[in-house]
C-alpha cells in the first residue's frame, strides 16, 4: 500500500504551514519525515492520517483518492509520542479496544490480542495497566493497539521522543526489525537525525513548510542539496571559498569539489563534514597548517578540535582511534589538515 501526498498546502490562520508539499512513501517501506520544529512534517502526516484536511493538494493510498476521507475509513495505525494508553485498562485491553469498537467477535479479539502481545514481546505482562509500565514498554502496547485493526498504513508522532536514550535506541532496532517482519507501509516523524538516518528507507527533510531534499540515508547525508540539509544532517566546517581553475580555494589551500561548484571565481561557503578533515604532520600543495585545541575520546571517533592557523577559525576534525595513535597527539601542537570532500555554495547560510 503506498502513500503519496500531491501537491498539499494548509494553513492555521495566516501562517502558511505546507506549501505546495508532495512526498510519497513507496508499498512497505519505512519513511521519516525529518525536520526542526514548526517545519510542518506533524501537520503533513496528520493530513496523510485523516486527522486534518489540506486546503489544496491530494492525498492517495494506493490509487485511492483518500483526501476527504476520515481517519477510521482509511484504515489507518497511528502511534502518538505520549503513548496515549487507557489508564484505567489492562495492557489486553489496551490493544483489544479498537477491535472491541469495530465488534470483532470475542474468540477473534483474544486470539488477535494474543498473536500481537506476542509480535512485541508482551505476553507475560497483559494484565498490568500502564502506570506500572516502563516507557519502552508502554510505546510497546501502543504500536501493537495501533497494528491491532489490521491497518493498510502504519503512522507514527515522534514515537520515541519521551524516552531516554538508550531505549529509544533499543525501540529502534526493534522497530526496524518488526517492520522488516510485516511489511506494513510505515511513515514516522522525528526530528532525531541519527533516528531517522538509522530507521528510514528514505527520508524527507522538511523546512518552513516545504520538502528540501527526499532520499535514501546515504544520499541525503553524503549528497545535500542544500546549506540547510547540510547543516541540519550532522556537524558541519564552514569556510569561506572560492572557486578557481574548477577547484575550490580555501585560504591557500585547494581542495577537489564534491560537486560542481559552479564557474570560476565564484565565491560563496564550503562545507566540509569533521569525518572529511584528515589531520597529518606532513605539509603539502592541498594542506592548512593548524593548531590542535582539544581531543575528545567521546564515541567511536576522536574528535579532534583545531584552529586554523591562517584565519583563526575553529575546525572540528573526526579521526578514528588507529590513526590518532599512529599521530600521537597532543593539545598545542602544529598539524595540517586536508579536505577529502568539500561542497561550495553561494549562498551564505547559518541555521
Amino acid at each position: 500500500m503506498s502513500i503519496t501526498a500531491k501537491n498539499v498546502c494548509k494553513r492555521f490562520g495566516a501562517k502558511l504551514v505546507l506549501d505546495n508539499v508532495t512526498v510519497e512513501a513507496p508499498s512497505g517501506s519505512l519513511v521519516a519525515l525529518l525536520g526542526p520544529s514548526g517545519s510542518g512534517k506533524t501537520t503533513l502526516l496528520r493530513i496523510i492520517a485523516g486527522l486534518e484536511v489540506p486546503d489544496a493538494g491530494t492525498v492517495h493510498y494506493l490509487d485511492d483518492d483518500v483526501t476527504h476521507h476520515s481517519a477510521r475509513e482509511r484504515n489507518i495505525g497511528f502511534v502518538f509520542q505520549h503513548y496515549a494508553l487507557f489508564r484505567h485498562m489492562t495492557v489486553f485491553e489496551n490493544v483489544a479496544f479498537g477491535l472491541r469498537v469495530r465488534h470483532w467477535p470475542e474468540a477473534k479479539v483474544r486470539q488477535r490480542v494474543t498473536e500481537l502481545l506476542h509480535l512485541v514481546r508482551m505476553e507475560e505482562i497483559g494484565w498490568k495497566y500502564p502506570s506500572q509500565l516502563s516507557g519502552g514498554q508502554r510505546q510497546r502496547v501502543a504500536l501493537a493497539r495501533a497494528l491491532a485493526v489490521e491497518p493498510r498504513v502504519l503512522l507514527l508522532d515522534e514515537p520515541f521522543g519521551a524516552l531516554d536514550a538508550k531505549v529509544r535506541r533499543e525501540l529502534r532496532r526493534w522497530l526496524r526489525r518488526l517492520h522488516d517482519e510485516m511489511g506494513i507501509t510505515t511513515v514516522f516523524v522525528t526530528h532525531d537525525q541519527e533516528e531517522a538516518l538509522e530507521l528510514a528507507d528514505r527520508i524527507a527533510i522538511t523546512n518552513a513548510g516545504r520538502i528540501e531534499q527526499i532520499g535514501t540515508p546515504e544520499e541525503v547525508y553524503e549528497h545535500p542539496v542544500s546549506p540547510f540539509v547540510y547543516n541540519f544532517l550532522g556537524n558541519v566546517n564552514l569556510f569561506h571559498g572560492r572557486v578557481q581553475d574548477g577547484r575550490l580555494k580555501v585560504g591557500d589551500a585547494e581542495v577537489a569539489p564534491a560537486h560542481d561548484s559552479g564557474p570560476d571565481l565564484q565565491s560563496g561557503v564550503v562545507y566540509v563534514r569533521p569525518h572529511d578533515v584528515d589531520v597529518a604532520r606532513e605539509d603539502g600543495d592541498d594542506a592548512i597548517a593548524a593548531r590542535v585545541d582539544h581531543i575528545s575520546f567521546a564515541g567511536p571517533f576522536v574528535q579532534v578540535q583545531l584552529t586554523r592557523g591562517d584565519s583563526q577559525e575553529i575546525i572540528e576534525a573526526a579521526i578514528t582511534r588507529e590513526r590518532y595513535r599512529e599521530l600521537g597527539l597532543k593539545s598545542g601542537e602544529p598539524v595540517y589538515i586536508r579536505f577529502r570532500n568539500a561542497r561550495m555554495f553561494v549562498e551564505d547560510y547559518s541555521i
